[in-house]
């Protein structure tokens, strides 16, 4: 009887989480991840629907991706950055009407999301500009 030691998906890409830096954990989970999450609450707000389809989408695009590559990647920002750039643009330029309590958060949510962009897009650029000199020395080896 043989036994697989290539490690399946998921215990992959847990692996992968626990990889990170401690600093990344706790960002992504006490910090990103709850914060983006919270729009869920304020649906019935101004934009409200359209600010957690962005926040959630973010999310759950960048989940994608990491199961798609079967770890968490540099890759993994690319969710963040097409669903979260429009989200920060909306936030900075079409400040949406609503309680108190929905402005004081999407302030909150506009920092941190800014910060996660500075770091995802430089993740992405990484990924892409590694991508791109692989697949290009690749094609010198065969010539």
């Amino acid at each position: 009887m043989s036994i697989n030691k290539q490690p399946n998906r998921l215990v992959r890409i847990q692996q992968s989480f626990f990889e990170l830096p401690t600093w990344v954990q706790i960002w992504m989970n006490f910090i990103l991840g709850p914060v983006n999450l919270v729009p869920l609450i304020f649906l019935n707000q101004p934009s409200g629907a359209l600010i957690a389809a962005l926040a959630v989408g973010g999310m759950l695009l960048t989940v994608a991706i990491v199961v798609a590559v079967g770890e968490f990647s540099k890759l993994a920002g690319a969710g963040h950055v097409l669903l979260w750039t429009p989200l920060v643009l909306i936030l900075i330029f079409a400040r949406s009407d609503g309680t108190a309590a929905y402005q004081t958060f999407l302030k909150v949510l506009l920092v941190v999301d800014f910060i996660s962009l500075g770091f995802d897009f430089n993740d992405v650029r990484i990924s892409f500009k590694s991508s791109y000199f692989s697949k290009n020395s690749r094609n010198s080896e065969r010539t």
